[in-house]
């Protein structure tokens, strides 16, 4: 029988590289402490636009915020569904009843889209992209944050997105 040739292996030597300490201490990453502030709190527009205390603030209230109608559209959900159980014979008690419960599941609807838009602006907030105007990338002002903290556009890139959803609606 022949003689069956043994393959030798190749070993490698890792090559360990030699870095100068001054360049590793100047890559070090210092992680970030959370910031804290106030439940009292309001931004202000003396300090930096959309700073880490605005994040803060606009995450902290968005997340209330989606709490409450979280909280409202179960407590909706349950009691509407107790009522169910109530069927009058009378036509209008029932015309009336139908009315009322197709108006809050439309307020439902609406408030499971604002839940849904919430959680966009707290995603751009992790993407450092709330508080910009996705069309412009123009600051969209604090106090149009204060008053609408789902607020996508600046006012005159929103005036012109209604402006066209008005004539796309009218074809």
């Amino acid at each position: 029988m022949p003689k069956t040739a043994k393959a030798k292996k190749k070993v490698s030597k890792l090559k360990t590289k030699v870095v100068n300490k001054s360049k590793l201490a100047a890559t070090k990453v210092v992680p970030k402490t959370p910031i804290k502030i106030s439940k009292t709190y309001i931004p202000k527009e003396t300090e930096k636009y959309m700073c880490d205390k605005h994040k803060v603030y606009f995450r902290m209230r968005l997340t209330e915020w989606k709490k409450e109608l979280i909280k409202a559209n179960n407590e909706a959900l349950y009691n509407g569904s107790m009522d169910d159980n109530n069927i009058s014979a009378d036509i209008v008690d029932q015309a009336n009843s139908y009315i009322d419960s197709n108006v809050e599941m439309k307020a439902i609807n609406r408030q499971i889209k604002l839940i849904s838009e919430i959680d966009k602006a707290l995603r751009r907030i992790r993407e450092d992209t709330y508080g910009y105007c996705l069309d412009t990338a123009e600051p969209i002002g604090l106090k149009r944050l204060m008053a609408r903290p789902v607020a996508k556009y600046t006012i005159a890139a929103q005036e012109k997105h209604e402006k066209d959803e008005k004539v796309h609606a009218d074809d």
